[in-house]
C-alpha cells in the first residue's frame, strides 16, 4: 500500500483508536480534535501530526476523515471559516464516518462537488471492540472510483469495506443496521426480563437461547458482557442509538414507508434516554427497563 496523507477530525471513544489504527500502518495522519489531551495522546501513539484546526488538517493531505457526533457537526467543520474545504484549496476527498443524516450528506456532496472536492460516506459498524482491533464494517457510499482510491485506508480500520451505493447510501444503511440492533435489544431484555421474573436464571436464558431461534447480537454479544455484568459500558451512548432511530424514520418518511415497529422502539428508546443521566451507555436501556419490572438480569454465579 502507497502512503496516503490524511487528516483525522474528532478523537472521541470512536475516532481515536481509528486514527491509531492508520497511523499504526504507516500512514501519514495530520490530527485535529477540540480536546487537546485526547489530541496528544492520539499523536503520541501514531507519530502523527498535529494539526492547529480543521483547515491545517486538511492542508497538503489527499483525504481527512471526520468521526464527529453529528452531521451539523460535519457540514460546519467542512464549510465553516477555516474548515476543511479551505485547507483543501479546490481538490480532496472528504471521508465522513460519523452516523450523519442521508440527506445532509448528499446536499454536502453536492456543495463539495462544486469546489472540486469529492466526498463519500463511510459510517461503521463494530463498536469500540472493532475499532481497536481494525475489524470494523465500513458501510461506503459515493462513487465508486472514489471509494477504491479510498479503500488502502479504510482497510487500516476495518475488515470489510462495502460499497453501498450512491452518497450518502453508507449513511442510510448504517441508520437501518441499528435500528434492527436496537429493536434486537429491546425484544432481548423484555424477554428476559419476563424470564427472571418468572424464576429463570439470566446466563441459563442466554445459554439456551444463543443455541436456539431466538439468537441475535444482543443476546450473543450485549446481554453477558454489558448487562449481567453490570458493566453498561460497551462504548456506544443512547444519544447516538437513538440519532440513528431518528435517522432511519426521517429515511422512513423520505421513501413513503411504514415503519410502525421502528416507530414504537424510538419512543421507548426516547423515554428510555429521558429517564437516565445523561450520556448514558446504550445498554443501559435494560437498567430503565428493570426498574420498570423490578427484576434484574444479573448473572447467578
Amino acid at each position: 500500500m502507497g502512503r496516503i496523507s490524511t487528516g483525522f477530525i474528532g478523537l472521541g471513544v470512536m475516532g481515536a483508536p481509528m486514527a491509531v489504527r492508520i497511523g499504526r500502518a504507516g500512514q501519514p495522519v495530520r490530527l485535529y480534535d477540540t480536546a487537546q489531551d485526547r489530541l496528544d495522546a492520539v499523536a503520541a501513539a501514531t507519530g502523527g501530526a498535529i494539526a492547529t484546526g480543521a483547515a491545517d488538517a486538511a492542508s497538503g493531505t489527499q483525504m481527512v476523515i471526520t468521526m464527529l457526533p453529528t452531521g451539523a457537526d460535519v457540514a460546519h467543520v467542512v464549510l465553516g471559516q477555516g474548515g476543511i474545504a479551505d485547507g483543501f484549496a479546490g481538490s480532496g476527498i472528504l471521508i465522513d464516518m460519523s452516523s450523519s443524516e442521508p440527506s445532509g450528506s448528499l446536499s454536502l456532496a453536492a456543495e463539495l462537488a462544486e469546489r472540486g472536492i469529492a466526498m463519500i460516506d463511510a459510517p461503521v459498524s463494530g463498536g469500540r471492540a472493532g475499532a481497536l482491533d481494525g475489524t470494523l464494517t465500513i458501510m461506503a457510499g459515493g462513487e465508486a472510483e472514489v471509494v477504491e482510491r479510498c479503500r488502502p485506508v479504510l482497510e487500516t480500520m476495518g475488515t470489510r469495506v462495502v460499497h453501498t451505493g450512491a452518497i450518502g447510501t453508507g449513511h442510510a444503511l448504517k441508520s437501518l443496521n441499528n435500528t434492527i440492533s436496537a429493536a434486537g435489544l429491546l425484544i432481548a431484555a423484555e424477554a428476559f426480563l419476563v424470564g427472571a421474573r418468572f424464576g429463570l436464571e439470566p446466563d441459563v436464558m442466554a445459554d439456551v437461547v444463543n443455541t436456539s431461534t431466538g439468537m441475535n447480537h444482543a443476546t450473543l454479544n450485549k446481554m453477558e458482557k454489558f448487562v449481567f455484568s453490570r458493566a453498561f459500558d460497551s462504548g456506544f451512548s443512547m444519544d447516538l442509538m437513538l440519532k440513528d432511530l431518528e435517522n432511519a424514520l426521517d429515511l422512513a418518511r423520505d421513501t413513503a414507508t411504514a415503519t410502525p415497529l421502528a416507530a414504537l422502539s424510538r419512543e421507548i428508546w426516547a423515554q428510555a434516554r429521558n429517564n437516565l443521566e445523561p450520556g448514558r451507555d446504550h445498554t443501559e436501556l435494560v437498567r430503565w427497563l428493570e426498574r420498570i419490572a423490578g427484576a434484574e438480569l444479573e448473572r447467578s454465579s
